[in-house]
């Protein structure tokens, strides 16, 4: 995530963040490497220099020339900066309460995750207490409807569907009688989107939003077409009126233009990220996060979240107590494996740690090694995990088989494990919480 632009920004903030003593001259070029970092970015330009004059600004005044840690002071600037222009501090959905009727319209193209977006906020919302239902009201994409009632069965929402009707309107209408008897309170419309922007496709949206009136509407746009994405905005907000952007496939955008200038272009908050392929990775966003993992100070406030979400708290005490009595075996190795798993992607946790935003990559750290870590574990027979001293050389021979492994593997993970109880017999006694233990698991097993 925003790869390129953290190595270029963390690296000329090195240059200076160490230097007892800075001139105007050492700010002068840290901002020029910034100013170069942010448009190969695909920032906008009157972002960029925005950007650059307000740090200018700010940088060469007399509380950073003159202060004890000058290069300290610089790097806080520069993310102060970063932070307001990314929108300043997390935006909410505007709801009403759980006994109203709430409406939320998912505007965009044809492509940019609009369907699929709308299937994980309802998940979301879900999640929340809340009680969503999905809307297929674009009726003009081939099978939009259908992947809408895919996506909430996967999420355990229920869609309405108009078979036959061909106005969006009488399908919100109907939606908005069912919702009333059923105990619904949030309503998620799944609109109309087509190739390019269009007279038609506005005016059935203007239609659809004058007839619902609606608490959100959200902008579903593509972070890797970078200043695409801003200028779709900008049209959006024109002709129908934004409340807010989500922006989809944020985790593989390696350059950051979009996010970047999103809110000093358009002036709507982006209020939602796109982290992955799985209907669970739709995170809030949150610009001071974001601004520490472009500066490589990494996001440990959202890693531990999505751990704590991730994690069955009364499984990882009965883990903690294992670990303090050294019962501790390659059973539980096997389950907490897999529950790393349901973290996400690798990449996006890496970015979150500190340091190593943007030098460390998913390639230096590869899944092939988790995955065969499973395969050998899933080899064994359940008493062999549960006593791993009982394998000798022609169980190792035959696990390294069933596996697709050698029995150098086999040998080494046995070795990883006994490492790893040595640790944690060190680690228990250093009183960490359960879930901390829990998810350090996968540092421990490499």
């Amino acid at each position: 995530m925003l790869d390129k632009l953290t190595q270029k920004i963390s690296d000329a903030l090195r240059t200076i963040s160490g230097k007892g003593t800075i001139t105007e001259k050492n700010i002068n070029d840290a901002v020029e490497t910034i100013k170069m970092a942010l448009l190969e970015a695909d920032v906008n330009l009157r972002v960029v220099r925005r950007f650059v004059n307000a740090t200018l600004d700010e940088a060469k005044g007399e509380k950073v020339l003159r202060s004890i840690n000058p290069g300290q002071q610089f790097v806080k600037i520069v993310h102060d900066k970063l932070v307001s222009f990314l929108g300043d501090t997390k935006q909410d959905l505007h709801l009403k309460g759980p006994d109203t009727l709430s409406c939320i319209l998912m505007l965009g193209l044809q492509g940019s995750g609009k369907t699929t977006s709308a299937a994980k906020l309802a998940l979301r919302l879900k999640k929340e207490g809340r009680r969503p239902l999905l809307v297929a009201c674009d009726l003009v994409r081939p099978a939009a409807v259908d992947q809408l009632v895919i996506l909430g069965s996967h999420v355990e929402v229920p869609v309405h569907k108009c078979p036959g009707v061909t106005d969006s309107v009488l399908v919100y209408k109907e939606a908005v009688q069912w919702a009333k008897q059923n105990m619904i309170d949030t309503l998620i419309l799944d609109t109309t989107g087509r190739l390019q922007i269009d007279e038609a496709m506005m005016a059935e949206l203007a239609r659809l939003k004058q007839a619902a009136t609606p608490d959100e509407l959200l902008l579903v746009a593509d972070a890797m077409t970078g200043q695409s994405a801003v200028d779709i905005a900008k049209v959006f907000d024109e002709k129908v009126g934004l409340t807010g952007v989500v922006l989809t496939k944020f985790d593989s955008d390696t350059r950051g233009g979009a996010a970047l200038s999103l809110k000093t272009i358009t002036g709507k908050p982006l209020k939602f990220v796109g982290t992955g392929e799985k209907l669970d990775d739709l995170e809030p966003f949150h610009p001071d996060r974001v601004a520490g993992r472009i500066l490589g100070m990494g996001d440990v406030v959202s890693l531990v979240e999505k751990a704590q979400a991730m994690i069955d708290q009364k499984e990882a005490a009965v883990l903690q107590k294992k670990m303090e009595k050294e019962t501790f075996t390659l059973d539980d190795w096997l389950k907490q494996l897999k529950s790393m798993k349901k973290m996400g992607s690798l990449q996006t946790m890496l970015d979150m740690i500190p340091g190593l935003s943007g030098k460390v990559t998913e390639e230096d750290i590869t899944r092939e090694d988790f995955k065969s870590q499973e395969a050998i574990l899933t080899s064994m027979t359940r008493k062999e995990r549960l006593n791993h001293l009982i394998i000798g050389p022609s169980r190792r021979s035959r696990i390294a088989r069933g596996s697709g492994t050698s029995v150098a593997e086999v040998a080494r993970l046995l070795k990883r494990f006994e490492k790893m109880r040595n640790m944690m017999k060190k680690m228990s006694k250093l009183n960490r919480t359960p879930g901390a233990v829990q998810s350090m698991m996968a540092q421990w097993g490499r």
